[in-house]
């Protein structure tokens, strides 16, 4: 059957955190998709870890890899849009767990003209580690009484995984929460990427993400809030890659694409 939906997972150097999320998608409801790892110049570990994954899970995975020159994820994002063999694509982050309905939820709600903005939980780096194969398998790590047991504190941002139903299209709609595109858990129309040449890759970490959407944006393409109902689990991690020159080469881009309202970008796709 050919599949209808591509997950792109971003990942660099994290085998670890990458191979819980493969195991995420193996327990998902929704099992007519394929999987993209967009490997952003990752060694040998990761090679090894999606070997030895693609053979436990049921979906297929294509390994998308550059070679490491520092911080390219716009680049092999762009590279991984061109491999996948679908007309919609779901994009994520190697450290992000998808609950069992994360790629339902993303077909449910997928419309044509729009990107779909979802959401994430973040756990602390102990808890992190801790979750472990049989707690994804059996949905355990997005149990709320699991997780308080494991030290998460009461808060407001657990109703992204206690609510459903109409409490979750209320928090979805009344968010303040700009439904941005977002790297951890957005989906769009591989036809809107090509259509503003995909990411600009001459930004590094800082709001790349979001001057993609902004494109699409300016393009006509509306997004829509889903961090209530599409939920992943973020892992914690270090961010030792990210330098103040990128915030702020990135912002100066972003403000060139806002103030001349740009669809296209001359450093994407196509050069």
């Amino acid at each position: 059957m050919k599949k209808d939906i591509s997950v792109i997972i971003s990942t660099y150097n994290s085998p670890e955190w990458l191979e819980k999320v493969l195991y995420g998608y193996n327990t998902q409801t929704y099992r007519n998709f394929e999987v993209i790892i967009a490997d952003d110049g990752s060694d040998q570990r990761t090679k090894d870890c999606i070997e030895a994954v693609s053979k436990e899970v049921f979906y297929p995975i294509t390994h998308v890899w550059h070679e490491d020159n520092g911080f390219q994820k716009t680049i092999i994002l762009n590279k991984a849009i061109l491999v996948a063999s679908t007309d919609y694509i779901l994009m994520t982050d190697g450290d992000c767990i998808p609950r069992e309905d994360f790629v339902e939820q993303h077909i449910k709600y997928r419309e044509e003209g729009y990107f779909l903005s979802a959401g994430y939980y973040k756990l602390p780096m102990e808890l992190s580690k801790k979750i472990s194969k049989e707690d994804i398998f059996s949905g355990k790590c997005f149990d709320l009484d699991w997780l308080k047991d494991n030290g998460i504190k009461l808060s407001f941002k657990n109703n992204k995984l206690a609510a459903s139903g109409l409490k979750s299209w209320f928090l979805n709609y009344t968010t303040p929460t700009t439904a941005s595109w977002n790297g951890h858990n957005a989906s769009g129309w591989k036809s809107d990427f090509l259509a503003v040449n995909g990411f600009d890759e001459r930004m590094q970490y800082g709001g790349e993400d979001r001057e993609f959407g902004e494109r699409l944006n300016n393009m006509g393409v509306k997004s829509k809030q889903i961090r209530y109902s599409t939920i992943c689990l973020h892992l914690d991690h270090a961010r030792g890659y990210v330098k103040p020159e990128m915030i702020e080469r990135n912002a100066q881009i972003r403000k060139e694409t806002k103030d001349k309202k740009k669809v296209w970008t001359e450093f994407g796709i196509q050069k």
